[in-house]
């Protein structure tokens, strides 16, 4: 079993900046890969990013140069240093970790980013 909780959420004005942490209740050294979904009213949910138990990430094209994923493996955290935001990025934030052998998911419960003047 894996917990995930996320912090970092908020509401910030167009063009700030957040960071957003997904703290996990294991050791991440068993999970192939962490990332981010995100979901806002009335639409699918959708992948930000993604970052391999090697550190390799991968970025949706719309927050490509915006948003920086990281993990620390000795504080069991994943990072999305999100910079440059923009309306269009307000939404749900759901972490997400996928563990090596198996399809299976687990998820965080969200924390809610509003990017508004």
């Amino acid at each position: 079993q894996v917990q995930l909780v996320e912090s970092g959420g908020g509401l910030v004005q167009p063009g700030g900046s957040l960071r957003l942490s997904c703290a996990a209740s294991v050791s991440i050294l068993g999970i192939n890969k962490m990332g981010w979904y995100r979901q806002a009213p009335g639409k699918e949910r959708e992948l930000v990013a993604t970052i391999t138990s090697a550190g390799s990430p991968n970025y949706a094209d719309s927050v490509k140069g915006r948003f920086t994923i990281s993990r620390d493996n000795a504080k069991k955290t994943v990072y999305l240093q999100m910079d440059s935001l923009k309306p269009d990025d307000t939404a749900v934030y759901y972490c997400y970790a996928n563990p090596y052998y198996t399809d299976y998911i687990y998820w965080g419960p969200g924390t809610q980013v509003t990017v508004s003047s």
